[in-house]
């Protein structure tokens, strides 16, 4: 009977031990916390270069558009012959300027309208010239030539207004010039009285850039 009492103790004892032993590594291992990713404002998208670099140009590009005027001067539907047969595409003539001295005109062609016009703005922006103004007009005659259009421009007095046909209206309202008398010959073309026009705007000089140019003052000219 004593062995058995004994042998019962042992065992009680071995597992009081152990229970203890169980307690005590629950207790010495860290409970387990939940990882939980807080995100703040700035952190809730992953951010992207080439996208805010973008979002940041866009406001100057729509400010740098808002100083220019544009004016669709002729839009015509053209015919494209390949192997299959005709494909047919829209061109426009748009003509941009800031009434300010500076113009431009451009040609663009697409499938549709819209695209033609905005490829179209987007050349005129890239030919942009410098025209010099000397109050409300042209600091003296010119003649501009492109293929078989010319157009005779003339200096006028202030209160004149712009008398000039549509293609030749269009370049020189946009330019800033306000009175000036012209005349197109030639071709009715209106791209090429467009083309015309600009051209004979290059060729405009004030007497300061002549003097300049002669090494000589203003009053010896």
């Amino acid at each position: 009977m004593k062995e058995e009492v004994l042998q019962e103790n042992q065992v009680s004892e071995v597992q009081a031990n152990s229970e203890q032993a169980t307690v005590e590594a629950t207790e010495s291992k860290p409970a387990k916390v939940e990882k939980r990713t807080v995100r703040s404002q700035n952190d809730s998208k992953p951010s992207n270069k080439k996208f805010d670099r973008k979002r940041a140009e866009k406001p100057e590009s729509r400010r740098e558009d808002s100083e220019f005027d544009k004016k669709l001067v002729e839009v015509r539907r053209v015919a494209k012959v390949v192997k299959g047969g005709r494909t047919m595409r829209f061109s426009a003539l748009v003509v941009v300027g800031n009434k300010n001295g500076l113009v431009g005109m451009g040609i663009g062609k697409a499938n549709e309208v819209p695209e033609a016009v905005e490829k179209a703005t987007a050349a005129a922006k890239k030919s942009l010239i410098s025209v010099p103004i000397v109050g409300t007009t042209i600091p003296h005659d010119v003649i501009g030539k492109y293929s078989s259009s010319s157009v005779h421009m003339f200096s006028a007095p202030q209160g004149t207004g712009v008398i000039a046909g549509g293609s030749a209206r269009a370049v020189i309202e946009l330019a800033g010039i306000k009175d000036i008398v012209t005349k197109s010959h030639g071709s009715n073309n209106k791209i090429n009285g467009v083309r015309a026009t600009v051209e004979g705007l290059k060729l405009l000089r004030t007497r300061e850039e002549i003097a300049a140019l002669r090494g000589k003052s203003v009053e010896e000219i």
